[in-house]
């Protein structure tokens, strides 16, 4: 993987946020998750690789976004051939609601380097690098957080565990209550929460619940270039959703995959804030202008660049 392609993708989510954060708070998630898909796709056919889409809206017939299996890059181009998992607007409600964590993201990876995860649940849990290894979606949520307090050399009520807002999540906010856990509800967007694990001073030590899977592969290609941990597996409502699970060539449907699982070989994953949350700033327009809060990083290299970055309209034009 080209090393350069790493701030190639950075100019790919500030394009897509600086498009849908026009959208905040307007009550419109639709026009936002369209605006940032456009821009998006506009620059990633701007760049020199010939990219396919593997975890992105859903299958040709069903999505005019970007979706499964489109090609993207400069047409024609002879760039190295790679796989993309996007979401163009991780928290669409948020952004049309004007709340916090809203980004924009996208990873890529070497061919057959992501694990094509249908679009339905995973169950999940993520952790920043003093827990590697030490997770198990096996255990109850009690024994993880043992463990976890344990490797941050801290008590269990020291930590902090993100989890949606679902009334799926109750026995896991009962549980994580009992253990003595600080807990932070939020409304929508797992893929930032999971990240800020990493993060040391971030605020968040743990991410876990049931979430969407696609957003578990983003989720993990991060975790795995900041040296955090996850675990995933998939939550089938109905057998429709193991038959599309199959023609996606996933056969066992009690697996646990690890983020090396999810997310393999050279990875770059890059995100921009569209609103305020505990890994980036939000999207702020000033005159003839705006500037942008990103975090860009490659897992060969451990290399993880946080970037501010300022746009002059008049120069660079958001459509």
């Amino acid at each position: 993987m080209d090393r350069n392609l790493a701030l190639e993708l950075v100019r790919v989510t500030e394009a897509a946020a600086l498009a849908c954060g026009r959208w905040v708070g307007k009550g419109d998630k639709n026009a936002a998750d369209l605006a940032a898909t456009e821009a998006m796709r506009r620059t990633l056919d701007s760049i020199d690789i010939c990219g396919t889409v593997v975890i992105g809206e859903g299958e040709m017939d069903e999505a005019p976004m970007l979706y499964i299996g489109e090609k993207v890059g400069n047409a024609g181009c002879k760039g190295p051939e790679i796989d993309i998992a996007v979401d163009p607007l991780e928290g669409t409600n948020i952004c049309a609601k004007g709340k916090t964590g809203a980004i924009t993201t996208i990873a890529l990876a070497p061919r057959g380097g992501f694990l094509h995860a249908p679009d339905m649940y995973m169950e999940k849990i993520a952790v920043g690098p003093a827990a590697h290894g030490l997770i198990d979606l096996t255990l109850t949520p009690e024994e993880n957080l043992r463990r976890v307090a344990e490797a941050k050399s801290c008590y269990v009520q020291d930590l902090t565990v993100v989890i949606l807002d679902r009334p799926r999540h109750e026995k896991i906010i009962q549980d994580v209550r009992k253990a003595g856990a600080r807990i932070h509800l939020i409304s929508d967007g797992d893929v930032a929460p999971a990240i800020a694990a990493t993060v040391e001073g971030s605020g968040v030590d743990m991410m876990m619940g049931i979430g969407g899977a696609p957003e578990g592969v983003l989720a993990a290609a991060a975790l795995k270039c900041m040296g955090g941990d996850m675990r995933g597996r998939l939550v089938f409502l109905n057998k429709e959703e193991k038959a599309r699970a199959r023609t996606m060539g996933i056969d066992d449907f009690d697996k646990i995959y690890t983020a090396e699982e999810m997310a393999s070989g050279d990875v770059v994953f890059a995100a921009t804030g569209v609103t305020n949350g505990e890994l980036l700033t939000g999207v702020r327009y000033m005159s003839g202008g705006a500037e942008t809060h990103s975090v860009v990083m490659r897992s060969k290299s451990r290399t993880v660049r946080f970037i501010n970055a300022r746009h002059q309209f008049d120069f660079k034009p958001v459509y």
